[in-house]
């Protein structure tokens, strides 16, 4: 990606600070929408957990993180150091205050309020995918055969019949299918007693960090300079915005804030105080010239994913609260490791592992729309676990904005003024 200007002064139209997923399809879409654009990160672009995720589109994934279910179990979820989702005991102090919120968003009224304003972003999802992957020269990078949800008892089985009523009616396409067809769909899985939900519309990724490489070529192509280093301070001056960033001073005439998980202080001093936390995500691989599933497989009370990916399979999930100082938890990367083996009994040791954090929000919507300072910074952050997946449609929203159109989806419930 070219290089912006190292001397102490530089301008741009538009900075868009995060050169992670969401941060690289705003930029594309506005360099084609013919503004001049910096991209502000001191990673390489694409990288962390947009190169790390279990590479699902997952237009399916329309219920919050916070549910009544997850409520009534919340403290046996919490300090179960086996559980899927979990808590570094450290941090909880820091925490209180979101889990607080997560908690009342978590009631009935508050979750199915906020599915289906999940679901509306989530139903732009894959027609947006597959415009960008063919606009960037990698439509065969999306892989057309579904995902699965697995159950190991038909206990838990029947307990999923309701979830899978509830998306049904949000407009998500998903079958209950039986063992005998789950083998025939995935002959290298283990015997299951209980089936599976199969969402036959949804689409995966065969390898995030290819895709991201593309992306970051057509990124680079539209003209976006990267300049790699961290934004430090945010300051609105009369004709934009000033952002001191290492040394150097980059004016703009608006600012995209994407900075995923490390979006909250400058959000703060946008203007914005908004209760985004780190959810700290995991993923270990094992390298295989055939891969031992077809698609994307969840089993389903472990909380990760088995994905096919090219060359090796990755296991992948699980949520960790526990912000972005502590090192990774050897014991989580066990438990990828074990749950993988349980389903796979033949893997060896992982070729690798990694670990990297996700912006998340109480109740489970990101943070897209205007500062309510005014509208010089734009916020594009706290997609959580559906940061891939929407990654285009933010894209889209964002050009609305800056370009003075309505955007395709009610933005009420996703606007930082909602705290």
């Amino acid at each position: 990606m070219g290089a912006a200007p190292m001397t102490g002064h530089a301008r741009c139209d538009i900075a868009v600070i995060g050169a992670g997923v969401i941060g690289l399809t705003v930029a594309l879409r506005l360099a084609q929408d013919g503004h001049e654009v910096v991209l502000l990160d001191p990673a390489m672009p694409g990288s962390g957990a947009s190169y790390g995720n279990a590479g699902t589109i997952a237009d399916y994934a329309v219920m919050p993180v916070g549910t009544p279910d997850v409520l009534r179990n919340l403290p046996s979820l919490l300090f179960n150091r086996n559980s899927p989702l979990s808590i570094r005991r450290g941090a909880l102090a820091s925490l209180a205050p979101w889990l607080l919120r997560f908690a009342v968003q978590s009631l009935p009224a508050a979750a199915a309020r906020n599915a289906a304003a999940i679901a509306a972003l989530l139903a732009l999802a894959r027609p947006a995918w597959e415009d960008l992957a063919a606009d960037i020269g990698a439509p065969e990078s999306l892989q057309r055969r579904g995902c699965l949800y697995l159950y190991e008892t038909s206990a838990a089985c029947r307990a999923a019949a309701a979830d899978m009523a509830r998306r049904r009616a949000l407009g998500i396409a998903v079958e209950l299918i039986s063992p005998s067809e789950i083998a025939a769909m995935e002959p290298m899985l283990p015997p299951l007693d209980g089936g599976a939900a199969f969402f036959p519309q949804a689409v995966f990724l065969d390898d995030p960090g290819k895709m991201m490489l593309m992306l970051t070529g057509a990124v680079q192509a539209a003209g976006v300079r990267h300049l790699q280093r961290a934004a430090d301070v945010l300051e609105r001056v009369v004709d934009g915005v000033t952002i001191l960033a290492q040394g150097t001073r980059l004016h703009a005439r608006r600012v995209v804030l994407a900075a995923g998980a490390h979006s909250r202080g400058l959000a703060r001093q946008a203007g914005d105080r908004v209760p985004l936390d780190t959810e700290r995500g995991y993923h270990v691989e094992w390298d295989m010239r055939l891969p031992l599933l077809s698609r994307p497989a969840c089993p389903a009370a472990r909380g990760f994913y088995l994905c096919p990916m090219s060359g090796r399979l990755r296991a992948a999930g699980t949520v960790e609260l526990g912000g972005l100082a502590a090192p990774a938890s050897p014991h989580r990367i066990a438990q990828l490791i074990k749950g993988a083996r349980d389903m796979f009994p033949h893997l060896g040791e992982p070729d690798r592992d990694w670990m990297g954090f996700r912006p998340s929000m109480p109740d489970s919507l990101p943070v897209i729309g205007p500062s309510r300072a005014g509208a010089e910074v734009i916020h594009a952050f706290g997609h959580g676990h559906i940061g891939l997946t929407l990654a285009p449609v933010t894209a889209r929203i964002v050009a609305d904005l800056v370009a003075g159109r309505m955007p395709e989806v009610d933005l009420a419930p996703c606007l930082p003024s909602r705290f």
